[in-house]
């Protein structure tokens, strides 16, 4: 704000077109004040017009805590001061006729949803949304949402659960020396063993979204998701959690950060975020203000924090007030 003053007031002086009455000092200053006070207002206006347009979907979920962390969420990316948030929530059973959201209204679309089909109409509007550039950020059990639904089995990559198995997609991992592998196994889609905090390894560091992070951060305690299958189109795998047998995992290096392209639309995808703890998660948290910054095609500037977790540590940011 100081910088367009004071160029003001540098041309004004060069210029000699700002005439200053003897005594006028006052009124200079008066002048002045008003100016900053102005070009402020004008300047936070013309920010708060250009913040990420985000609309979290839910209302149905089979994890009880949704409400809980759609409020979380919202908060997270409004603290953030890039983005405005409003909430679309279903009816509580069954498919709602009336849910149809005006998907152009945002630029981002974040799914908290597990649950009962959306109306016909609203799915192809939705198609349309992310296949003509809107954004998409897909959390937990939301990749467990629309098993048979084609388009968006291709928007998320990869699903579990939902009646997902072999005709679905392979499951996608990585190897023990880093290698993708698409694993075309007979086999159900979704699983993932005890709650425990897992170690988070950047496997792209060159991405927006992962760029600055260490390569290796611990999670806070969440459901570690593996044999995740689906059609695995356009996926980009930037960081993985290898689910230890020990703790009934699968002993795979599995996606836990990824983004996938659909028509022009961009698709951030972590099945983390189980539990209000999980999301507390500092490396939750930036991942999700980073992907929904990505999905919505604008510029990845939030920052790596300074009490982002570290390899030996979990790091938690206390409750949020309701």
């Amino acid at each position: 704000m100081n910088l367009p003053i004071a160029r003001l007031t540098a041309n004004l002086s060069r210029r000699g077109s700002l005439v200053v009455p003897t005594g006028g000092l006052t009124q200079l200053l008066t002048l002045l004040l008003l100016l900053a006070l102005g070009l402020g207002v004008g300047a936070r206006a013309s920010w708060a017009e250009e913040k990420i347009k985000a609309l979290i979907v839910d209302g149905q979920n089979n994890h009880g805590i949704w409400p809980t962390t759609t409020q979380m969420m919202k908060g997270y990316l409004e603290e953030s001061g890039r983005f405005t948030v409003d909430v679309a929530t279903t009816a509580p059973q069954g498919t709602d006729p009336d849910f149809n959201p005006t998907w152009s209204d945002y630029d981002v679309v974040v799914s908290n949803y597990n649950g009962a089909p959306w109306p016909e109409a609203t799915r192809e509007s939705f198609e349309q949304y992310v296949e003509n550039g809107g954004g998409l950020v897909v959390i937990h059990a939301a990749d467990n949402a629309f098993g048979d639904w084609t388009e968006y089995n291709k928007m998320i990559g990869l699903g579990g659960w939902g009646g997902r198995n072999e005709r679905s997609g392979p499951y996608l991992y990585l190897d023990d020396q880093g290698d993708l592998v698409r694993d075309e196994a007979a086999g159900p889609g979704g699983h993932h063993g005890a709650q425990h905090p897992f170690t988070i390894i950047v496997r792209d560091a060159d991405h927006p979204i992962t760029r600055g992070m260490p390569i290796a951060w611990m999670h806070e305690r969440d459901e570690l998701y593996d044999f995740l299958r689906g059609p695995a189109e356009n996926v980009r795998i930037l960081a993985t959690a290898y689910a230890s047998p020990d703790q009934g995992g699968s002993g795979r290096h599995e996606p836990m950060l990824m983004v996938i392209d659909y028509g022009k639309g961009r698709v951030f995808h972590t099945p983390m975020g189980h539990g209000d703890y999980s999301q507390r998660c500092v490396g939750f948290i930036t991942s999700l203000v980073r992907g929904a910054q990505w999905a919505a095609g604008a510029e990845v500037d939030f920052a790596i924090p300074d009490d982002f977790p570290t390899e030996d540590e979990v790091r938690v940011r206390e409750e949020q007030k309701q």
